[in-house]
């Protein structure tokens, strides 16, 4: 009975020095999203509030949750939640949409 031996497995390692400086820019971010906060920029609040929120969640997607190394089929089902979040979103909002309060 012949014995195999695994395949080793191609790591890649980021070095601290890039989760320090993705750590500042989370703490940047962070601190652009309370300056916002406080200015009135009318209907685009929510639109830079989001937009600074979408930036720190890919960069905590692709550093800290190691997407940026990942093989294609973890991409495919990655990409497969945000679908799922749409379509529970579209959902949502044509529920809330709906409603006959709205208008009053």
């Amino acid at each position: 009975m012949s014995q195999t031996t695994p395949e080793p497995v191609a790591e890649n390692h980021t070095s601290t020095k890039i989760y320090y400086q993705i750590f500042a820019a989370l703490l940047i971010l962070l601190a652009l999203t309370v300056g916002v906060s406080y200015v009135d920029l009318g209907v685009f609040n929510e639109v830079i509030a989001l937009a600074i929120a979408a930036a720190k969640a890919l960069l905590v997607i692709l550093f800290f949750m190691h997407m940026r190394s990942s093989s294609r089929l973890t991409w495919l089902f990655a990409a497969a939640g945000f679908v799922w979040l749409a379509i529970l979103i579209a959902l949502t909002m044509s529920d809330y949409v709906s409603r006959g309060w709205m208008g009053r």
